[in-house]
């Protein structure tokens, strides 16, 4: 590995662990952009679903001091997260916000209906009764819940505004928009730039995505800059990126410009598994399979095309050639899910969506699949430890973080605080690697993750990129960096899988392409191993062998780890018990960067 690349490790690692900032660069200072790391869907008890479905009271407060990285009260226990957030924005449900709270205070007016106390009685409610709590704006009869609703909105803006240090741990206002037609999932999380915010939009206003959009641009109007970001489509059975609107017609270029605007990041990993790309729709990428969750309320199996990012990126290029615009030119962010209000990411802290595994045998043998909830329609045991949001921005402040969003300048990971960077242009070589100040160049010369790569000038064959990506401080070391390109063949997308960096001196097999698996063992061995094999840094200057000038195409870097033991493995191993069956005993983390985006020039 070149000096330089070595030198900026060091440098990185000081950053990735201090979230203060000693001296924020010059605005607009781009190659001085730093990487900061957060969460930006996460519930506390001020969402319904959180308060029915069994998750606890947790509080704003307590939900900021550990994201923060204070020590907050658990179940008796003192819990504490083992890296601060930069940034963090809680997006509890707008639908109903606050209620579920006050189901459990008697002597409150909601408290007091006949429902709440059939929920305290522990006798639930009927399917209608739930569905209402998030479609009706009147789910309670003889209650009027909107004083609650927006007594807990003022509340959650307030909380933003009195945890934000700026330079130190940056605070965004959002709230979840969980429109759910027909039990599938379309969920968006809204997010806004400042503090001064309308009433949220939610789904018992509206279900259309359209809808939601008038919202935004109604706010952008009045000079109130958000934007919103689609959940986690692998449980949308295939209607987040189907190509249609709401109405099932095919998108028109209206509508398609009004998505790309209003939604300009998607969320391709959490809790609820992960939505890169799928073995049906990618059979060639052997690692197409990482921590697949494909139900939640039918538990059936949904439509797994159109419920996944790559493929929609493909459409997306598929559609800007037939409507004139790509609604799909989106970057990436990672986020939990969590409905416990303490957003963790890690593997050996990680037990289960509502803390479970850290209570008694009971709960951890239910948690790890050995007892069957009937009850219950989510399998916790499925669901893995939530992800995380890089985003490069000159200085950790609501607008430095926000404008870095809405630039698409992100990645996100698994979990683990790898980092990555990656620039596209026409004139890299390999002396780059070489120069301290090779940031600086390829700022000048070329396009960031999120961005364009910029015209190709006369005489260059095709476009070059230079990666780089720096293993977690705490956690494994870095197996390999792949390029994934998506294209338009004929028309057509296509998809091709890149090794740009084998760790260990490990070539690929010319025949298959396919590289030799490290010897990292399992259990134990694979934990140990995950030190002593790998590397703590990767960097290549890479061109692209099948440039066409005439098609459309994006890249995208894809970083994979050593493999670890995954969360269930070592609870299990940690209380006695046999390993859970139904999902890998080690996981391959991994981080993913915005795509870095080609254009043909009119005429090409």
């Amino acid at each position: 590995m070149k000096s330089a690349f070595r030198g900026m490790a060091a440098l990185a690692i000081a950053a990735a662990a201090s979230p203060a900032l000693a001296e924020p660069p010059a605005a607009g200072a781009a190659a001085q952009r730093r990487a900061f790391y957060g969460e930006l869907h996460l519930h506390t008890s001020y969402s319904m679903d959180a308060v029915i479905l069994g998750g606890t009271l947790t509080t704003l407060d307590e939900a900021y001091r550990f994201a923060r990285g204070d020590a907050v009260s658990w179940h008796g226990q003192e819990l504490r997260r083992a890296e601060p957030l930069d940034f963090i924005a809680i997006t509890d449900h707008a639908e109903q916000m606050g209620v579920g709270r006050e189901i459990w205070e008697p002597q409150s007016p909601i408290g007091r209906s006949e429902l709440a106390q059939r929920f305290r009685a522990r006798l639930g409610a009927t399917t209608d009764e739930l569905r209402a709590l998030f479609r009706s704006k009147d789910p309670i009869p003889g209650v009027d819940t909107r004083p609650t609703i927006r007594s807990a909105w003022q509340r959650q803006v307030e909380a933003v505004r009195r945890y934000y240090q700026p330079g130190r741990f940056t605070t965004l206002v959002g709230y979840e928009w969980s429109a759910t037609p027909d039990q599938q999932n379309l969920h968006r999380n809204v997010i806004f730039r400042g503090t001064e915010v309308p009433d949220p939009f939610s789904a018992a206003d509206s279900e259309r995505p359209e809808d939601l959009w008038s919202y935004l641009e109604s706010a952008r109007a009045r000079g109130i800059e958000v934007l919103a970001i689609p959940h986690n489509a692998n449980v949308s059975n295939g209607l987040m990126y189907d190509g249609n609107g709401s109405d099932g017609r095919p998108l028109d270029a209206e509508t398609a410009r009004r998505r790309a605007r209003n939604e300009p990041l998607t969320e391709i990993a959490q809790t609820k598994g992960a939505s890169e790309t799928h073995p049906l729709l990618s059979p060639n990428d052997e690692f197409a399979s990482f921590e697949l969750f494909e139900t939640l309320f039918s538990g059936k199996q949904g439509r797994v095309s159109g419920s996944y990012v790559r493929e929609a990126w493909g459409l997306g290029l598929v559609l800007s050639q037939r409507i004139g615009v790509n609604p799909y030119r989106s970057g990436v962010v990672g986020a939990t899910d969590l409905h416990n209000g303490l957003s963790d990411t890690r593997e050996d802290t990680y037990r289960g969506p509502n803390g479970a595994g850290a209570q008694d045998e009971d709960a951890v043998k239910k948690l790890l699949g050995i007892t069957r909830d009937p009850a219950s329609p989510i399998s916790t045991l499925a669901t893995g430890s939530g992800a995380l949001t890089g985003v490069w921005a000159e200085e950790n402040t609501r607008e430095a973080i926000y404008d870095g969003l809405r630039r698409q300048e992100t990645f996100a990971t698994s979990g683990p605080r790898i980092l990555v960077r990656s620039f596209g242009g026409w004139d890299f070589d390999a002396s780059l690697l070489g120069d301290p100040d090779w940031v600086e160049v390829a700022t000048a010369r070329g396009a960031p993750m999120g961005g364009d790569l910029p015209p190709r000038p006369g005489g260059a064959a095709a476009p070059r990129f230079v990666v780089w990506a720096l293993r977690d401080p705490r956690g494994a070391n870095l197996e390999r960096v792949q390029m994934i390109k998506v294209w338009l063949d004929g028309g057509r997308s296509a998809e091709r899988i890149f090794d740009l960096c084998l760790s260990d001196g490990r070539e690929a097999d010319p025949k298959t392409g396919q590289a030799p698996p490290l010897a990292a063992g399992k259990g134990k061995a694979a934990d140990a191993a995950a030190h002593t094999v790998g590397a703590a840094e990767l960097a290549a200057i890479w061109r692209d062998p099948d440039f066409d000038p005439a098609e459309p195409a994006l890249y995208y870097v894809r970083v994979l780890e050593v493999p670890t033991p995954r969360w269930s493995t070592l609870l299990a191993t940690e209380r006695g018990l046999p390993l859970p069956t139904g999902v890998p005993a080690e996981i391959q983390e991994r981080a993913w960067s915005s795509p870095i985006w080609y254009t043909p020039a009119p005429g090409a």
